[in-house]
């Protein structure tokens, strides 16, 4: 069974200096690369099952994303931003395409990931040849943001691992049915024990700052924007869709279709937002696009 490489690359905000850590699976000869991106407060194990059924073929590459996991931290929470990460990926692009002499990578984008993806896919030249979209797009809802970043933003510590364990099964039970040990793989990727023993997530509570400063108008500019990009990606895309997903609206996935890069839908039943393509039949449309 392949086992991943630990590294990091340098990047740069314009508050300073910061390491964007990142698993890398499969051959490091090989030309062919996947991204694979998580959301909001996850991390690049949550692809550890994708990545092991894919890398035979791909070198699968999946970053923490700065201020989560065992990534650096900005000294300015307000770059935790879209654009911030985009720049960033850039930079981890141009590291991990830089032995095989050719910048193109597919990528794999949930929710937050997928944003990063949708930002970096819509520019001039970029490196994004194929692109999975797993349940995002380019509706933002102001009050869902400001909740979110509500969430984000509690300390929240717990006496023990099973305690959190607990926790963030309740909290991700829109990801739909997982076994015992698969939901405490979910919540052993997010949770660290802290010098006082307490349970915690593995992120900065700062990520909550960017959410709580945004107003209806901003939201409604940044839905313009991220539709502009949609607008202009070319490369072949998979839009993904969980059932009863609450991010991802039926009607939105169906106006993504007719515009854009028009992309092909699947709609994952029993689940919301979002599935986590640990188990086989998710990781099969995965492949069929990818490899197809």
């Amino acid at each position: 069974m392949s086992e991943p490489r630990l590294n990091s690359v340098q990047c740069s905000s314009p508050a300073g200096l910061h390491r964007v850590a990142y698993k890398e699976w499969g051959d490091a000869d090989n030309p062919k690369v996947l991204v694979c991106v998580h959301g909001v407060t996850r991390v690049g194990d949550d692809f550890d099952h994708l990545a092991r059924a894919l890398c035979g073929e791909y070198r699968v590459v999946c970053p923490d994303i700065v201020g989560r996991g065992r990534s650096g931290r900005l000294r300015d929470p307000a770059y935790y931003t879209v654009p911030q990460y985009v720049a960033d990926m850039v930079t981890l692009v141009a590291r991990v395409t830089a032995r095989a002499g050719n910048e193109d990578v597919a990528w794999f984008g949930t929710s937050m990931g997928g944003l990063i993806g949708m930002a970096l896919a819509s520019l001039e030249d970029s490196p994004v040849k194929k692109l999975v979209l797993n349940d995002i797009g380019p509706v933002l809802d102001g009050a869902a943001l400001q909740r979110i970043g509500d969430y984000i933003g509690q300390d929240v510590r717990f006496p023990s691992f099973a305690a959190g364990a607990e926790f963030v099964k309740a909290v991700s039970a829109s990801f739909g049915p997982h076994s015992d040990d698969e939901w405490r793989k979910l919540a052993a990727d997010v949770l660290r024990q802290g010098s006082d023993g307490q349970w915690e997530r593995h992120y900065d509570l700062n990520l909550a700052q960017p959410f709580r400063a945004i107003t209806p108008e901003r939201a409604a500019l940044d839905e313009a924007a991220l539709w502009a990009a949609w607008d202009a990606i070319r490369c072949p895309t998979l839009l993904v869709r969980g059932e009863h997903s609450d991010l991802l609206s039926r009607e939105t996935a169906q106006q993504m279709t007719q515009r854009g890069p028009r992309p092909r839908l699947v709609e994952i039943p029993g689940v919301g937002h979002a599935p986590t393509f640990v188990h086989d039949d998710q990781i099969a449309i995965a492949r069929e696009f990818l490899l197809g």
